[in-house]
């Protein structure tokens, strides 16, 4: 059956869009839609102008024998900030803040429209640092770190705080918490990622930076190379973390249970990245 201009573009774009970062050969959708590498050619050129105009990401070609065309999640500066500024509104209302002094997040991050965005707005940041891999610790961070991972068409890593029989041998680690100073542990399955790997790490929250100093050191132990941290939100105060290099999204100011107010913005270090400047 002989598709229509209108019909190939619908199924490339469906196609590119649900595996980003994935590179399909050009024979592949001549196979798929029996059209002439030509005609696709000039499909793509429409979807290409398209997702330009609208900021809706990057298709890219590449040329020759081993070539193909692949989606890229890269999202405008003004869209990136425009959810993260919706996502700060949301946080900022009081039924929000719990006894101690701590927000609820945890529809947020359960959430498939939220954890969507929020893992496509971390492959915008990192997908040019090409890596291999996501890793995150265990449990709340796992939805965003695992829409992180499908934009960026890599695996997702778990790392938990204790470890079942059936992952095989593990590598354990001991860690101080920033925020209480308690020793915890931290453990990865030796299956789970290859020596030399380069990973992505993802968190959903940071105060002192513990739990990620101790991701940083078990990757270490796996003599894997760091492309890059993201945190989604990290507190302002203690202003020194312990770790330094990393990229995060939202920074909590305060948290008032008395006056059931929460002051919390769009995090300063946003601006690190050059793909997110206008």
């Amino acid at each position: 059956m002989r598709l229509k201009r209108g019909e190939r573009v619908a199924i490339i774009t469906k196609v590119l869009s649900d595996r980003p970062c994935k590179s399909f050969p050009l024979s592949w959708f001549q196979e798929m839609l029996g059209a002439a590498k030509s005609t696709l050619s000039e499909d793509l050129a429409v979807i290409k102008r398209a997702f330009e105009q609208f900021a809706l990401g990057r298709i890219d070609s590449q040329q020759g024998v081993g070539g193909g065309v692949a989606y890229r999640p890269l999202r405008s500066p003004s869209y990136i900030r425009e959810v993260l500024q919706d996502l700060c509104v949301l946080l900022q209302t009081p039924d929000r803040i719990l006894p101690g002094g701590f927000l609820y997040m945890t529809d947020i991050l359960f959430s498939p429209w939220w954890t969507s965005r929020l893992g496509e707005i971390f492959a915008a940041m990192f997908v040019d640092r090409e890596p291999g891999f996501v890793v995150t610790m265990e449990t709340k961070g796992i939805p965003v770190a695992l829409m992180t991972a499908k934009y960026l068409d890599v695996p997702l890593v778990l790392l938990r705080r204790d470890h079942a029989v059936t992952e095989g041998s593990v590598v354990s680690i001991n860690y101080v918490s920033g925020s209480s100073g308690r020793i915890q542990t931290m453990s990865l399955p030796k299956r789970a990622l290859p020596r030399g790997a380069r990973v992505l790490l993802i968190d959903d929250f940071m105060k002192a930076g513990g739990t990620c100093r101790g991701m940083l050191d078990i990757m270490a132990e796996f003599e894997a190379e760091v492309a890059g941290v993201g945190i989604l939100v990290e507190t302002k105060d203690p202003e020194k973390k312990l770790i330094v290099d990393y990229v995060s999204l939202i920074q909590l100011e305060s948290i008032s249970e008395h006056a059931r107010t929460v002051s919390i913005h769009l995090s300063p270090r946003l601006v690190m990245l050059k793909n997110l400047t206008d």
